[in-house]
Parts: structure tokens; C-alpha cells; sequence
């Protein structure tokens, strides 16, 4: 038998050139579209992706903001990893989001479980009511804390010696600054955590929770076995947000205690660390590594965080 006959294979042959003529005509087509969207994506070359760009250059360099800037290397990153500051500044960062973010999104689960609750009247108010917190300035927030913090006419103070206790120096403590600094954000922030936890526990099918009662299960079994499971998306979410938040605390400390942090520095955040260096002081190149530093502490401590609700949520 002779062999089969085959058909010869055709040549595979490269994207034709006028893929690229159609590209370029298909973007002209539609350059009205385009031009639509263009602006977005300008500004945020402009004034997101430049910087962004700038700042990295600008940390490897030594510049006071006016002359001419000289390479510095790895040298700002070095002298930021050995600056007893720096390090400071972290721990103080670390302690007011501990000492804020836990009451916090606690408070605002707590807030949305009871403006979800069938009792409770006037809700759309109390939304309101608790969201505005979040638009308020936060340097008219500051300027009132400072006054219920205040060591000689504090409010608080005003209320321990209603009971007959000694009034309490809060803004000379690092203990009280830090405080102080963590009821503005705890008071800032819980409305707005409460209404994204409003809207997954409303998200939740109710028959899940009918079902669940017509086997006999108990408010906390549903609670555990219903209510948190399809949480779990929505409180990782608020804990991310607020870490990243939690990590660029500036305005209260900045505002409430000064460009310093206040007595022994308790106040002295990364944020309020990178101004002061940067912008008080002149060191544009080593506040520029000061920030890209945060960045990696921004992104380790948020994948901590991210692995820890995950693993919690695979038990």
C-alpha cells in the first residue's frame, strides 16, 4: 500500500500588518470617545504617576527643595533604617492603630447590627447621623479634641473632678496623646465602617436566617454560622482600608500636639515624621525614602492582616 496522501501544511504566518492600520483607524473611529476619558487619565499622569516617579528618583538624591540636587545612593534608606526616630515614629503609628482600629470596626459591627435591627425606628436619621462624623473637617475635629483633651480646662478633666478626681495632664503623656489621637479616628471613622456593614448585612438572604430558625438555631449559632461567614469579605475589606488608613494618621496629631509629636515625641507618627523631615527641615530626598518606606510597611502590615482574617476565615 502506498502512503496516505497528506495534505501540505500551510505557513504560519506572523499577525498581518494591517492589524496595526486597523488599530490606529479604530482609535480614530472612536477618538471622541477617547478624548472623553482623556482628562482622567492626564490628570493622574500629572499629578499621580509623575510623582510617583519623582519621588522615587528623588530618594536616591540629596535635595533641599531650591538647589541642585547631588546622588546620594542607598544613603537616605540607610540613615532611615538606623534613625532612632524613624523607628519612633513606627511604634507610635503601630500603638494608635492598635489602640483605634479594633474599638473601631468592633463599634461600627455593633452600629450596623442595630441600624439593621427590625425595632429600631427613624434609621435613615441615624445613617445620617453617623456618617457625619466622616465629611466633617478634620482640622475642626482636632481644634475640639484638643479643647476635651486640654490639661488646665479639658472637658475630661472638667468630669473627673465632678467625681472627685484629680485632673489628669493627657497632652503631656505619650499614653494620652496617643489616646487622644485614637477617639478622633475612633470617632471619625465608625459611622462610615458601620454603613458598609449595613449594606453586606442587608446583602445577606433573609431565608438563610429562616431556615436556619426552623432548624432550632439559636441567635448566636446563626450569628456565627450565617452573619459572619458572608461578612468575612466585607471585614476584610473594612480592616485593609483601615490599616492603610490607620498607617497615614497625620492631620490629628499634626493639628492636636505640633509638628514634633508633641511631649517626648508620643504623638509622632510616619506621616507627621516624613513632613517634618521633608518639609519643616528641607530634606526632600530623604522624605521621599522616608515614604517609599512607609509604602513597603503599608503593604507588609496589610498582607499580614489580609493572611490573618483569611486563615481565621479557613478554621
Amino acid at each position: 500500500m502506498g502512503e496516505p496522501l497528506r495534505q501540505p501544511l500551510e505557513p504560519r504566518t506572523p499577525y498581518p500588518v494591517t492589524t496595526k492600520r486597523k488599530l490606529s483607524s479604530e482609535i480614530w473611529k472612536h477618538r471622541k470617545e477617547y478624548l472623553a476619558i482623556s482628562p482622567f487619565y492626564l490628570l493622574f499622569a500629572v499629578f499621580g504617576l509623575f510623582p510617583i516617579l519623582f519621588s522615587m528618583y528623588l530618594s536616591f538624591q540629596r535635595w533641599d527643595g531650591i538647589g541642585v540636587m547631588s546622588f546620594n545612593g542607598v544613603n537616605n534608606y540607610r540613615f532611615m533604617l538606623t534613625d532612632p526616630e524613624f523607628w519612633k515614629a513606627v511604634g507610635n503609628t503601630l500603638l494608635i492603630w492598635i489602640y483605634s482600629t479594633i474599638p473601631m470596626l468592633f463599634s461600627a459591627l455593633v452600629v450596623a447590627f442595630l441600624l439593621n435591627a427590625s425595632f429600631v425606628k427613624f434609621r435613615t436619621f441615624f445613617r445620617i447621623g453617623y456618617f457625619l462624623p466622616n465629611v466633617t473637617s478634620l482640622v475642626a475635629v482636632s481644634i475640639v479634641f484638643s479643647t476635651v483633651f486640654s490639661n488646665n480646662y479639658g472637658l475630661l478633666n472638667y468630669i473627673l473632678t465632678l467625681f472627685g478626681l484629680d485632673p489628669v495632664e493627657w497632652l503631656n503623656h505619650t499614653w494620652g496623646i496617643q489616646l487622644a489621637v485614637s477617639f478622633m479616628v475612633i470617632w471619625r471613622w465608625v459611622g462610615y465602617n458601620a454603613v458598609i456593614y449595613l449594606a453586606g448585612l442587608q446583602s445577606i438572604p433573609t431565608v438563610l436566617y429562616e431556615a436556619a430558625k426552623i432548624d432550632g438555631a439559636s441567635g448566636i449559632q446563626s450569628f456565627f454560622r450565617i452573619t459572619l461567614p458572608n461578612l468575612r469579605p466585607i471585614i476584610l475589606f473594612t480592616v485593609i482600608t483601615s490599616t492603610i488608613g490607620g498607617m497615614q494618621i497625620f492631620t490629628e496629631p499634626q493639628v492636636l500636639v505640633g509638628n514634633d509629636g508633641g511631649v517626648n515625641g508620643g504623638g509622632l507618627t510616619i506621616v507627621l515624621y516624613l513632613y517634618r523631615e521633608a518639609f519643616i527641615n528641607n530634606y526632600f530626598g530623604y522624605g521621599s525614602a522616608v515614604g517609599w518606606g512607609m509604602f513597603v510597611l503599608i503593604a507588609l502590615f496589610s498582607l499580614f492582616n489580609w493572611k490573618m482574617v483569611q486563615g481565621k476565615g479557613t478554621m
